[in-house]
């Protein structure tokens, strides 16, 4: 009997620490991804990143909502990013909302290294950080607009070396590039494959939102 009720108390424990980390979790409409594809901006293309961005999501209790890739594509039946995520508000695991809109997100918006969370709560090495990975694939300009000076790695279809690139924003606000403190479209990578990416700040990651 003893044995059963330390059991009991250790699982009222264990449903207590863990069921206000789900409940953010359920709550959470956008995060920057914990993990790439592992090669490069081969993502499988936009299903294949939404994919990614919902079996992470569900990973830490979140799939019940619709996640979609913040990722602009080109050429015939191009996307633009800002099209497919929803109309907001948008919040972090914790809560915090980083955009009401589509508009304010690509406004004044409160995406900063603090509030740009995975989906596991945590943050994302940025400049400074070693190693580095702020560079956040998105393929689109300031507006969300697809950028159309790259091919987006031939529309997150390819990890090659020496061929293609894709636009990066920093999450974290700063660095180098034509637009240094922009999230979505700070300059283009070096190349597609995860060696480019990470050569220049980088490791494959990028922004998922809740659409519904």
């Amino acid at each position: 009997m003893k044995i059963l009720q330390l059991l009991c108390a250790a699982t009222l424990l264990c449903l207590l620490s863990v069921s206000p980390a789900l409940a953010q979790a359920s709550e959470m409409t956008f995060f920057l991804t914990s993990a790439g594809s592992g090669n490069g901006a081969d993502l499988g293309g936009l299903a294949g990143a939404d994919g990614h961005c919902q079996s992470l999501a569900a990973a830490v209790g979140a799939g019940g909502k619709t996640w979609h890739a913040y990722l602009s594509t080109t050429g015939p039946g191009g996307v633009n990013a800002r099209d497919r995520i929803g109309s907001g508000p948008w919040q972090n695991i914790k809560g915090v909302v980083v955009a009401q809109n589509v508009a304010q997100l690509h406004g004044e918006n409160n995406l900063t290294k603090e509030s740009v969370l995975n989906e596991k709560g945590m943050m994302t090495n940025g400049r400074g950080d070693t190693p580095n990975q702020h560079d956040i694939l998105t393929g689109s300009n300031l507006d969300g607009t697809a950028a159309s000076d790259s091919d987006a790695c031939s529309n997150w279809t390819s990890g090659a070396d020496g061929a293609g690139s894709a636009m990066v924003g920093h999450f974290d606000r700063q660095g180098g590039g034509a637009n240094p403190s922009s999230w979505n479209s700070a300059h283009g990578s070096r190349g597609c494959s995860q060696d480019n990416l990470i050569a220049t700040g980088g490791n494959g990651y990028f922004y998922c939102f809740a659409t519904n």
